[in-house]
């Protein structure tokens, strides 16, 4: 068994998320319109945006009384997704043709959309966009590569998810309402849609969001020195609790290490305040097979 020797430091800085921008705004009335008109019809786009919007008064409340709705009300379609990602790896190295295909599948996505309230990345993304478009508030779908512990990202992998910028007070922010949904389990009875709502991924920190979130264009990161694809495809996988706290991880800067007996080993995290240390742990995984 190799004994390590592990030492943690913790950086109190001021990490906050985008969202942080709008501190003085109190979403629980945009929350709460959304959730009033929960099982609404998608079949007349105009009246859904008046009954999100009409009674607040910001941009950032009436988009986040959309995002509220889309991410409460559309099951993500896994098989929907199985069929994008099949057709993306099959076109990849033809641009135009799959510029045409994704131009030809939206009508089909929106169809689906308006009958079942299912939808793969690609339609909540687009929902999102479309319901922003008509409150006047400039929003696009950004495509690129999701990262968690099951999507597991290489060099040549190509691109399997897709999310939100929108511009607010002249200014652009991410979210992703697909993994604010909820989640995908797959059991003995096959895959399933879980619903569980996660805030924590509208008007997420940049610096958080490129540790799961790669764009093709990579402008849609947001930060001035966004890491290369190939230390995107290494870095740590972190989960729904670091952007819940903030916390950023920045050493180490692989996923996988190699250490040696007695070796230190560094872990260096960034809060944006100080963490009590009794409720810090760390878990070691000696199972090399998972």
């Amino acid at each position: 068994m190799r004994s390590l020797l592990i030492l943690i430091f913790f950086i109190n800085a001021a990490l906050f998320g985008q969202r942080f921008d709008f501190k003085q705004i109190n979403f629980d009335k945009a929350d709460s319109i959304a959730y009033k008109y929960k099982g609404e019809s998608l079949k007349n786009l105009p009246v859904l945006v008046y009954n999100l919007t009409s009674d607040l008064q910001t941009d950032v409340e009436k988009f986040r009384s959309i995002y509220t709705w889309v991410s409460a009300n559309i099951k993500n379609d896994y098989y929907a997704y199985q069929k994008t990602i099949r057709k993306r790896k099959k076109l990849f190295k033809n641009k135009e043709a799959l510029t045409i295909w994704n131009d030809n599948f939206t009508p089909k996505v929106f169809k689906n959309l308006l009958k079942n309230k299912k939808a793969s990345c690609t339609g909540y993304a687009y929902i999102v966009r479309e319901l922003a478009h008509l409150t006047g508030i400039k929003c696009t779908i950004v495509n690129g590569y999701g990262r968690t512990s099951n999507l597991i990202i290489a060099e040549k992998s190509i691109p399997n998810h897709s999310w939100n910028a929108v511009k607010l007070n002249n200014k652009w922010y991410l979210c992703d309402p697909t993994w604010s949904a909820g989640k995908i389990i797959i059991d003995d009875n096959g895959p399933r849609f879980e619903a569980d709502y996660f805030d924590d991924y509208f008007l997420a920190n940049p610096s958080l969001f490129i540790k799961n979130h790669y764009p093709l264009d990579i402008k849609w990161a947001l930060l001035e020195n966004p890491p290369n694809f190939i230390n995107f495809t290494k870095g740590p996988v972190i989960y729904n609790e670091a952007f819940k706290h903030s916390i950023t991880s920045l050493l180490p800067t692989e996923m996988y290490l190699e250490s040696i007996k007695n070796e230190n080993i560094t872990f260096t995290i960034s809060s944006p305040k100080p963490i009590k240390e009794e409720l810090f742990s760390l878990s070691l995984n000696t199972d090399t097979t998972k």
